[in-house]
């Protein structure tokens, strides 16, 4: 049998951090981030990254440990939170797997391998280049001869996940289709006791990301992001492209309305929060906690550690 995980997700700024941290200490347990912006160092505002404050003295691990310019990759998530997961494990503590970025979670959990990709191979490049001039479409229909399974599933403009599919058989011989069923077919590496907060009202959730993103621009998100740009993290880089970070970015190179940014990424953010529950609902086996306008933390700790009572844990 897999080890037993704990995993807190669910939607942007339903307390996971909180709920993450008391059943750390109820457990005996450390923290493992499974959010895909909080890997970055010099971003704790716009990505909420819990202060030492809010930690409590427990560890946290997989946070800040990439600058903002890497092109950080779900499969070097998986390899290094892997490493920590096992790390906690092997000291006899619990894992607690606490974020909101459903892929990172589920390709952990599963412990699904990535085909590598080798930038020295000059194949991604290659492909890049062509689709730059025009042969996107070109590329789609070598996709279509090669993998039509994969073909049919995207869609014809989609140039990154084309050019991984065409990457992935040029450099190995197998098709994604091929690859991701061989990963799919691996029992998982950790069996997960998932709890997934979120608000029983969509409206209040609405109004806590809101009042979310007014406290970071409190906080001094468009500084963090002047000082970022200014230590020479490209603006199109993948992390300054997150909510956030890419309308303060356009606001602050084209002198815009910073109100009208913040009012952008709250909208953004909405939206954000509404794919990531499309996501988590798809796990059947997660144990859904739905809070009301103003959250009890007490029966949602009691209800969570009775949960994973149940489960074996605690």
């Amino acid at each position: 049998m897999p080890p037993k995980i704990v995993v807190v997700c669910g939607p942007t700024a339903t307390g996971k951090t909180k709920l993450g941290v008391a059943l750390a200490k109820a457990l005996g347990g450390e923290v493992v981030s499974a959010d895909s912006m909080q890997i970055y160092r010099n971003m704790a505002i716009g990505t909420a990254c819990p202060s030492e404050e809010e930690r409590e003295g427990i560890p946290h691990h997989m946070m800040a440990i990439a600058d903002p310019g890497d092109n950080y990759s779900v499969a070097r998530y998986v390899e290094e939170a892997a490493a920590c997961v096992d790390d906690i494990l092997a000291r006899g503590k619990v894992p607690i797997l606490v974020g909101g970025t459903g892929q990172y979670i589920d390709s952990l959990c599963a412990g699904r391998t990535f085909s590598a990709f080798r930038p020295e191979s000059g194949q991604r490049e290659r492909l890049q280049k062509m689709a730059a001039q025009g042969g996107l479409p070109g590329l789609w229909e070598d996709l279509q001869k090669i993998d039509p399974e994969a073909a049919e599933k995207l869609h014809p403009n989609d140039e990154r996940r084309i050019i991984r599919a065409l990457e992935i058989w040029y450099e190995t011989g197998k098709t994604i289709t091929q690859h991701n069923r061989e990963t799919q077919a691996i029992p998982p590496r950790y069996e997960a006791c998932t709890i997934t907060l979120t608000y029983a009202d969509r409206a209040d959730l609405y109004a806590r990301i809101d009042r979310r993103v007014d406290v970071m621009m409190e906080m001094g998100l468009v500084e963090e992001v002047k000082a970022l740009l200014a230590s020479g993290v490209p603006a199109h880089c993948t992390a300054m492209q997150a909510i956030g970070y890419k309308e303060m970015t356009d606001a602050v190179a084209n002198n815009g309305d910073l109100q009208a940014a913040a009012e952008e990424v709250k909208l953004r953010s909405r939206q954000y929060a509404k794919r990531q529950l499309t996501w988590f609902r798809r796990n059947r086996e997660a144990h859904w906690i739905y809070l009301p306008k103003e959250p009890d933390f007490t029966s949602v700790l009691r209800d969570s550690t009775e949960f994973l009572r149940e489960k074996g844990l605690g």
